[in-house]
């Protein structure tokens, strides 16, 4: 195996080892970059030398005795809507075409602290406005499984240079659904923490009431190594837990006795594909072979959280993108005067989703609206708050697909964009109630196209779901396979 290919865990053993180096680990994952980001467009951009002379400096912090972190010489790719100071952030969009941000997220402290190397920026939806990676306007990110499809987004990026075995581990944002969703439609893990695990501070806002940045790696234990870099409270971000701090285990249970796991039948109905389902079946049977208990149960308010999740998301949307008028920083359009700026900077900055995304907060939010839409929308997420509080007096995890349906092919949205926002049918909930949620692979459709088990947990319940995810993977064998069209 080259050392691209390696998860997190396993390189960090090595140049802890003095094995390899992180400079040599650098160097593999570059030249796969190299290779294999300009058939696939995962990154949009690389910080060759800014990597390699981070290699060396924690070379010789090494020799000088210090005590390497616990992501030491990991190579990591990084969404493109969060600050690491002097790097260039367009969250994938014109209006910021040319920004470099000023300081450095909390959470990407916290992967530099446990001695990571950021390599690259991840392509993504515009503002991360989509599920399928194809509104960046640095061009769209193919599935490595299947060239002519989506990765998923709005962390597509991120998924895509994990699966292709870029790099071992990046970072993604999730408002949605943007890392649970790409990471089961290319194959991999990728976890969206309990809301307030991680703080958000240096990240550009979506839905500031949902967002949550997470990581995704080929590996459920690398999820937890990242989760231990970045969580913790905050003063930057007031939104942060007092008990937020979070401490990755050091082995998996092999079984899984005395766990009761629910399956909710609005999780597992019609409008999810009979592919998918029969691999969600058959993922159910191996947890039941690890001791776990099936319990059957209901949410239902679920049928109400797409129109629910897009009414709050947008109107939050709308709100934080009104800073991007060309005045402060970003793109700024040649105008007559301070009305002509806005319009030509904002209307010829945000790319046609980011557009239709703020007219529709705009008008959610205006007066007569408001109450109607996107108070009724809070209220309607109470009760999924609600449903989640019910099931988890009983269970301690739920279970279901990620995704109803497998990715469809690039462009094939734009015709009917309720399909696009139909992706966060089962992954949305969660960020409503704000627990965590995890995807990982569970086998394949009939077309040969990865599958996503999501497993979701109660507030803070991040351990279980990382403990039910790690048992799963150990007893199976879908995180080892590879979309060969794509890896070299």
């Amino acid at each position: 195996m080259k050392l691209h290919q390696l998860s997190a865990k396993e390189m960090r053993a090595k140049a802890v080892s003095g094995e390899v180096s992180p400079s040599e680990l650098v160097d593999s994952c570059l030249e796969a970059i190299g290779r294999q980001n300009d058939l696939l467009g995962a990154l949009i951009s690389v910080d060759a030398e800014g990597a390699k002379a981070r290699a060396k400096d924690l070379e010789a912090a090494r020799a000088r005795g210090e005590t390497p972190g616990p992501l030491f010489g990991v190579p990591v790719g990084l969404k493109d809507n969060l600050c690491l100071e002097g790097q260039p952030m367009t969250c994938g969009s014109n209006i910021l075409k040319g920004y470099r941000a000023s300081y450095t997220a909390t959470a990407v402290k916290g992967l530099l602290d446990a001695g990571a190397i950021p390599i690259g920026r991840c392509n993504m939806d515009e503002f991360a406005f989509g599920s399928s990676t194809e509104h960046s306007a640095y061009g769209p990110t193919k599935n490595p499984w299947d060239l002519e499809r989506i990765p998923g987004g709005s962390s597509g990026g991120s998924a895509a240079a994990v699966a292709a075995r870029m790099l071992p581990l990046t970072l993604g944002t999730d408002t949605g659904g943007s890392i649970r969703q790409p990471a089961a439609l290319c194959g991999i893990a990728g976890l969206k923490p309990t809301y307030g695990r991680v703080s958000r501070f240096g990240l550009t806002a979506f839905g500031s009431s949902l967002d949550q940045i997470g990581p995704l790696a080929h590996r459920v234990s690398d999820l937890g190594l990242a989760l231990q870099a970045m969580a913790g409270r905050d003063p930057k971000d007031p939104g942060t837990l007092d008990n937020a701090a979070f401490e990755a285990g050091d082995q998996a249970p092999s079984r899984l006795e005395g766990l009761k796991v629910g399956l909710p039948k609005e999780y597992l109905d019609d409008r999810v594909a009979p592919s998918i389902l029969a691999r969600i079946e058959a993922a159910q049977k191996t947890l039941e072979a690890l001791g776990a208990t099936l319990v059957p149960l209901s949410l239902p308010h679920t049928q109400y959280a797409i129109p629910a999740y897009y009414l709050v998301a947008t109107s939050e949307a709308s709100s934080n993108l009104a800073r991007f008028d060309g005045v402060r920083y970003g793109n700024r359009q040649k105008a007559k005067d301070l009305e002509d700026l806005y319009l030509e900077t904002r209307g010829k900055g945000f790319g046609e989703e980011a557009k239709r995304r703020i007219l529709l907060g705009v008008f959610c939010l205006s007066a007569g609206y408001y109450d109607a839409y996107y108070l009724k929308a809070l209220k309607v997420r109470t009760l999924l708050r609600q449903d989640f509080e019910k099931a988890f007096a009983e269970v301690d995890v739920i279970i279901g697909p990620t995704t109803p349906f497998p990715p469809f092919r690039l462009g094939e949205s734009e015709a009917d964009p309720m399909q696009l926002y139909l992706c966060d049918l089962l992954t949305a909930p969660a960020n409503l109630a704000g627990i965590p949620g995890l995807s990982l692979p569970c086998g394949f459709d009939e077309d040969g196209l990865p599958v996503g088990l999501q497993i979701l947990g109660p507030a803070l319940g991040d351990e279980t779901i990382l403990r039910v995810a790690e048992a799963f993977e150990n007893a199976t064998d879908f995180h080892s396979k590879l979309p060969t069209e794509a890896v070299q």
